[in-house]
């Protein structure tokens, strides 16, 4: 197991992420509502997850789709990836799209998106006149090949 995130309830019904088995590499975050709440069909909802965490510095929190919601649902975060950086310190809430033709619901407490905790490296962004040379050079989008 890796270290701890310390978790702190900002709703008294929220629940605490959780690793789904050992394997897994990112948490559950957990709708906090008291009722139904509709991501309408094409259109996104802002999904309060109840939780704020202390994120270490040099690490930074990342949410990610669960892939059943994405795949069988089209259920996804609305920035395609959250970042939670190591400062902050509210709560944690999650953008969601409903990319099909049908609304959904989430219900108090379904599974909405997964957390990683990883690595960052902060750096400093020097102005250059030259860059170095690469194979691939300045081959933007599928330059590489299907």
């Amino acid at each position: 197991m890796g270290f701890e995130i310390k978790v702190k309830k900002i709703r008294e019904n929220a629940v605490v992420p959780k690793i789904a088995t050992s394997g897994s590499a990112a948490a559950d975050l957990y709708a906090c509502t008291d009722e139904p709440l509709v991501v309408p069909a094409r259109g996104s909802a802002v999904v309060p997850t109840g939780i704020a965490i202390a994120v270490p510095e040099g690490y930074g929190a990342f949410i990610f789709a669960r892939s059943g919601l994405g795949i069988k649902h089209g259920i996804a975060p609305r920035n395609c990836v959250g970042v939670i950086d190591s400062d902050y310190r509210g709560e944690i809430c999650v953008g969601l799209m409903n990319n099909s033709d049908a609304d959904y619901v989430i219900q108090p407490n379904d599974r909405i998106a997964q957390m990683a905790i990883m690595p960052v490296m902060p750096a400093e962004y020097v102005l250059s006149e030259e860059l170095s040379e690469t194979e691939r050079g300045t081959g933007g989008f599928g330059s590489t090949g299907k």
